[in-house]
C-alpha cells in the first residue's frame, strides 16, 4: 500500500476512528461502536471500506488492522525520496517542473524547511527560500508565489505559516 492510500484511507475522521479503535485493542463490531460512539452503521461502512483496501483483516481473534502497512509505507515512502531527483539536488532547488503534479511535490520537499506552528517574518522566509535557490534556475519569488498558490505556505499582515505539506513525526 502506497503512502498516500494510506493516508487517503485513513482522512475520513469516522475511519480514523475505527482504526485508532482497533490499534487500542477492539476485536468486534461492537467493540468499535462502543470505543468510537459512532453507530453501527458508520462502523460497518468504514469497516467495508478499511476490508475492501486491506488494511483490516479477521484472524483467530476477531478484526485486526494490519499495522505492518504503516512499515511497508514508510519504506516506500523512503526508498521514493532515496531516488536521484532531477529537481532538487543536495538541498537546493535546480529548476522546477512544467506538470503541475511533480511540481506540488518538489514544493512539499520545499515546505519541510518551514516548521509547522511557526510564524516567519517575510525576510525569514526570504532567507530559506534564497538558500534554496542558489545557484538554481528559479528564484525565490517564484517558489514563495508557489508556495502559496498551492496552500503550503499561508500568509497575513507580513507573517508566513506552513499550511500544507508532509509533516515528519
Amino acid at each position: 500500500m502506497t503512502p498516500d492510500a494510506l493516508i487517503g484511507l485513513l482522512a475520513e475522521p469516522e475511519r480514523l476512528r475505527v482504526a485508532a479503535a482497533l490499534i487500542l485493542g477492539a476485536r468486534t463490531s461492537a467493540d468499535i461502536t462502543a470505543a468510537t460512539g459512532l453507530d453501527v452503521r458508520r462502523v460497518e461502512n468504514s469497516l467495508r471500506r478499511l476490508r475492501s483496501a486491506g488494511l483490516v483483516v479477521t484472524d483467530g481473534s476477531g478484526l485486526r488492522l494490519r499495522e505492518e502497512l504503516f512499515k511497508e509505507a514508510t519504506r516506500v515512502e523512503q526508498a521514493n525520496r532515496v531516488q536521484e531527483d532531477p529537481f532538487v539536488r543536495d538541498g537546493r532547488l535546480v529548476k522546477l517542473p512544467a506538470q503541475r503534479g511533480r511540481r506540488r511535490a518538489v514544493l512539499e520537499q520545499v515546505s519541510t524547511a518551514f516548521e509547522p506552528g511557526r510564524r516567519y517574518p517575510e525576510r525569514d522566509v526570504v532567507e530559506v527560500l534564497k538558500r534554496w535557490c542558489d545557484g538554481g534556475e528559479v528564484d525565490h519569488v517564484t517558489v514563495r508565489r508557489y508556495l502559496v498558490d498551492e496552500g503550503l505556505l499561508s500568509r497575513a499582515g507580513g507573517e508566513y505559516w506552513r499550511s500544507g505539506g508532509p509533516v515528519s513525526v
